[in-house]
């Protein structure tokens, strides 16, 4: 190399780095893309070239430019690696409708085609519908790569919370619709046709709530749908899920967008363990669902049978309720409670497992509620509250029923999920609070048994704040409440405080 000719290798350095810089923290752009329309760019296409590396599942753009009071518009769109030619060429066009898009092999942002993200050169093409004689437009683009086993609430600038405020959020963790075996009456009434997914959305929020997880057998084709509408439905949280059915088993899983291989008993899925195993991969959250449930031809699989010993350290959370079934022999509270006994710390959650959104009676969108406490109303920050176990089902589905046992022993506290230490002969201070009709009754459930603190008076007059101590004896032990009407009916299931767990 001559000795002149190293000024101008730096300063091509430099000018790259300045149009595309990337970032590895955060929820940081892996690439920012700058540059400017000139005037003599009027009515042409301005074509921003970016090299996508392997093992990239998703490419999403946030894109900018200044000049908009002068009346200057750029249009956005996107090419693959092959042009306007083959499977990986046009990729959408969304005129200057959009600021920020996504582009995944499951699902992309209106006006986008959904498709297999290959590596090499795509192109961000920008149109030039108007740009005045003496304006110069500075652009920006900022892109983020996707990768394998990412959840599915990145970036997290497609994916913002829809509330800040920590509290209790109420949702419905399982139902159907048009991506499975969900249906409902059409327009007309003559048929029953597949339910669209707006019709569930609607169904949740007249129900008072505030996420659902859209949980269709076995596919992601739902995500396509969650892509269009959450923008318009911002008070409601829509969160990836599927219902992995097997012929020995149902689970959901909750917070993943790619698919999963849920073939059980297959080649290539021997067991259950196997699954579990690489649906940890992706992040997600595993619930076994109806476990208790006939396992035959009315509804093969549906009961939890598995054929070899499941590490339950791979599950996260029960269904615990199912739909109406709280009262009823196939309920899962005893199967989660005697996981519990066994020392798993297992969230009880509850699903509807609704398959019309349109239907009125019956196992409606909300019934049960699965009421959360997060730190803010987010796909991660909901399911870390139901990993954490800071969760009650309000089993009626409610607006307003309200459920929480605290403890604190010393300088320690603890809420349900929580664990906390007591010695022998070391008294621990609970407090059950409650919201329900006049003439319910709390009771405490330890180890399973129902335990009246003595002295201690646990109806609910509207609302129910009783605090009573519980003698510690050094052992493991989960103490958790519940919430009945004055009939026996359970209308509310507490998750446990863990003892020296």
């Amino acid at each position: 190399m001559k000795p002149n000719s190293l000024p101008l290798l730096a300063l091509m350095i430099l000018l790259m780095c300045l149009a595309c810089t990337a970032f590895a923290d955060g929820d940081a752009p892996d690439l920012v893309l700058k540059g400017q329309i000139r005037p003599s760019e009027n009515h042409t296409y301005h074509p921003v070239p970016f090299t996508v590396p392997a093992n990239v599942n998703r490419i999403t753009v946030q894109f900018d430019y200044t000049g908009r009071d002068q009346r200057t518009t750029i249009d956005l769109g996107m090419l693959g690696p092959d042009g306007f030619r083959g499977q990986d060429g046009f990729r959408g066009w969304s005129g200057g409708s959009k600021k920020l898009f996504t582009i995944s092999s499951t699902d992309a942002t209106p006006s986008f085609l959904p498709g297999a993200i290959r590596a090499g050169r795509w192109t961000l093409l920008l149109g030039v519908p108007n740009i005045r004689p003496n304006v110069t437009a500075e652009y920006t683009a900022k892109v983020w790569f996707g990768h394998p086993g990412d959840p599915a609430w990145l970036p997290e600038v497609l994916n913002p919370p829809l509330r800040h405020e920590a509290g209790w959020y109420r949702g419905d963790l399982h139902m159907h619709g048009a991506h499975s075996d969900g249906s409902c009456t059409s327009q007309s009434g003559r048929q029953r046709v597949p339910c669209p997914l707006f019709l569930t959305i609607d169904a949740a929020l007249q129900r008072g709530l505030d996420f659902i997880a859209l949980s269709d057998h076995n596919t992601v084709s739902q995500m396509n749908d969650i892509r269009e509408l959450q923008p318009y439905y911002d008070r409601l949280l829509l969160m990836p899920a599927r219902e992995i059915t097997t012929f020995t088993g149902h689970a959901n899983l909750f917070g993943s967008d790619q698919p999963l291989d849920f073939r059980v008993g297959s080649a290539t899925v021997p067991d259950w363990n196997s699954l579990l195993r690489a649906a940890a991969q992706l992040h997600g959250l595993i619930s076994i669902n109806h476990p208790i449930r006939p396992d035959d031809e009315t509804c093969m699989g549906c009961g939890w049978a598995p054929a070899k010993p499941v590490d339950m350290h791979l599950v996260q959370a029960i269904e615990a309720v199912n739909g109406v079934d709280a009262l009823l022999p196939d309920s899962g509270i005893p199967f989660w409670q005697h996981l519990l006994d066994q020392g798993f710390r297992l969230t009880g959650v509850g699903g509807s497992d609704n398959h019309d959104a349109r239907q009125v009676v019956g196992t409606l969108i909300g019934t049960p509620t699965t009421v959360v406490h997060a730190s803010e109303l987010s796909m991660p920050a909901i399911l870390a509250g139901i990993r954490a176990g800071h969760v009650f089902v309000d089993v009626q589905g409610t607006r307003d029923r309200m459920l929480n046992l605290t403890a604190g022993v010393g300088a320690q506290t603890a809420q349900m999920g929580d664990a906390i230490h007591a010695a022998a002969g070391q008294k621990v201070r609970f407090t059950v609070t409650a919201t329900a009709p006049e003439g319910a009754r709390a009771e405490i459930i330890v180890d399973g048994k129902t335990w009246q603190p003595a002295g201690v008076d646990l109806a609910v007059h509207g609302t129910l704040s009783q605090s009573f101590d519980w003698p510690g004896d050094g052992k493991r032990h989960w103490i958790r409440a519940n919430v009945r009407d004055a009939g026996g009916n359970l209308l509310l299931v507490g998750n446990p405080v863990y003892v020296n767990d």
